[in-house]
């Protein structure tokens, strides 16, 4: 009976925690949006510069700790030693808060030396910005990985979103008063980051709150005095290797950052190069959002596959990698070829005008790529197979690199497209390659190649017929050239290429009934819904 209500408990907070993330990544990639609408392609390309570099401050000042918090907590709160759950969370805390202290003073005072090795001066004002959030988040991690380990996700879940909406709240209300003011890019940019300094004190002040409930509670219960057990290294030791594995994952960002600015500017000036950056930026936040999804669905497939693993049930295993493989290839295909035959409704609908087009229809397709090898990187991981996906990134990575040597200075920021397109699917296909022994994968050509190049061929007509359809019609009615007629052509071609891409799988029979009973997490409810429909015989 306990673990029954354990495992609702788990999974009621897994669910959570899933939502609060969906809505908080959502908030964090669509108000790129607006950040660039208000401030222009200069402040969204210095926005885009810093904003990895901050993310990269933040995962080593953090050391790792959240996790290996969530972790021995839960492993004190299995023997009931609560004060040693406290006892860990206090050395984290001042870990983290030291490592936060310090790692802000280096960015704010290091902040010129970061713009040399970036290659562009324009983006000091926003790195002396983004140096303040370091004394927040961390500690901010530090206690949201102490409640995680208590198996209570509402408290992370509440600050992430609280969070998100200040910071979203406080960028914004920045944006227009600078921009109201004539102020340079540097300065709006400078004035963007606060907003994340703002939402991570926002979070923190959450996180305070609930301790402090929290603790009340539990002075009232009979405490446990035994020691904690857990030293500040073994700390360390735990978190520290979570935290390099985590650096792996914005490598392929991170490469742009360092390697884009430098190569932009070698043939005019750093304030130019900030334009074009910003410009190629254009495209992501819509690839994000494709990534976000099979992030946020990923994490069902690794206990789901760890769990057939475990009982030696091979068949499932393969069964269940192919299918998810299968499945995710052809969603992050569709999105990629909808948004490349969509770019430039889309570019003009949400940025203004059709500046970076072919940059953005390169830029879609490493949506493909990238859900392939995020749910790659999940199954290899429910497999035991950890350390192989952060290897295949850093891979990636570096040919990102080197591709973006060779093809930016003749192509611009279309050679970098290009490059983010060939490493995402570089890394998908070190994956894939290691599944196929650690899975015994069996892919067959008609269903990974052919019966996806045709259905996403009939998305593609589908979606630029309509688009083009509705250009005409709402220039015949003398409306065609703004934002709002732009919207309208790729609201209906994205209607369209949802539509045949419905119609489509259905009869290309891509997915037996029994196949989707069998994915994990929402197969069977899937299963049963088509069936009502009609759509499975």
């Amino acid at each position: 009976m306990k673990s029954s209500t354990q495992a609702s408990k788990l999974l009621h907070g897994a669910f959570i925690l899933s939502a609060a993330a969906i809505i908080s990544k959502l908030l964090g990639t669509l108000q790129k949006i607006p950040l660039q609408n208000l401030g222009g392609d200069a402040v969204f390309g210095i926005y885009n510069t810093v904003y990895p570099l901050y993310t990269l401050l933040i995962t080593v000042a953090m050391l790792g700790l959240p996790a290996a918090v969530s972790k021995f907590v839960a492993e004190a709160g299995v023997g009931e030693r609560k004060d040693a759950g406290r006892q860990i969370l206090l050395r984290s805390a001042v870990l983290t808060g030291l490592s936060g202290v310090i790692m802000g003073a280096f960015t704010y005072a290091g902040a010129p030396y970061i713009a040399s090795w970036v290659g562009n001066s324009h983006i000091i004002p926003a790195l002396r910005s983004a140096s303040w959030g370091l004394l927040f988040i961390p500690v901010m991690s530090a206690l949201r990985g102490y409640f995680q380990g208590l198996h209570n996700m509402l408290p992370t879940a509440v600050s992430q979103i609280v969070e998100q909406t200040v910071r979203v709240a406080v960028m914004i209300t920045l944006l227009l008063y600078l921009s109201s003011g004539n102020a340079g890019a540097e300065t709006i940019a400078a004035g963007a980051m606060i907003g994340s300094v703002g939402g991570g004190a926002a979070g923190l002040f959450i996180m305070l709150l609930y301790w402090q409930r929290h603790r009340n509670r539990s002075l009232n219960k009979s405490a446990d005095k035994t020691p904690g057990g857990i030293t500040t290294s073994r700390l360390l030791s735990y978190g520290v290797p979570v935290m390099l594995g985590t650096l792996a994952i914005p490598l392929i960002g991170l490469v742009d950052v360092f390697t884009l600015p430098r190569l932009l500017s070698a043939g005019g000036d750093e304030a130019d190069a900030m334009v074009q950056f910003g410009i190629y930026n254009r495209g992501l936040p819509l690839v994000q959002i494709v990534t976000m999804l099979a992030t946020t669905l990923s994490v069902v497939f690794i206990p789901a596959l760890a769990e057939a693993n475990y009982r030696g049930d091979t068949e499932l295993v393969e069964t269940r990698s192919r299918l998810s493989l299968q499945w995710f290839w052809l969603l992050g295909l569709a999105a990629s070829v909808g948004l490349a035959v969509l770019a430039e409704p889309i570019n003009v609908a949400l940025y203004g005008n059709a500046a970076g087009t072919s940059t953005m229809t390169w830029i879609a397709f490493t949506a493909a790529g990238g859900t392939v090898s995020i749910i790659s990187a999940a199954v290899l991981q429910g497999l035991g197979q950890v350390r192989a996906p952060a290897l295949h990134l850093l891979a990636a990575a570096l040919l990102k690199a080197a591709l973006n040597l060779l093809l930016v200075p003749q192509l611009g920021i279309t050679g970098a497209a290009i490059a983010g397109v060939a490493a995402h699917l570089f890394a998908a296909a070190l994956n894939v390659l290691l599944l196929r022994r650690k899975a015994h994968l069996r892919l067959r050509p008609a269903d990974v190649l052919a019966k996806p190049a045709l259905l996403v061929a009939g998305l593609g007509l589908a979606a630029a017929a309509a688009s083009w359809g509705a250009g005409a019609a709402l220039a015949a009615a003398g409306l065609a050239g703004g934002r709002a007629a732009s919207l309208a052509q790729s609201l209906l071609g994205v209607t369209a290429g949802c539509a045949v891409f419905a119609v489509g799988a259905v009869a290309l029979r891509l997915l037996s009934e029994d196949e989707l009973r069998g994915l994990p997490g929402i197969g069977p409810s899937l299963a049963k819904l088509m069936k009502k429909l009609r759509l499975f015989p």
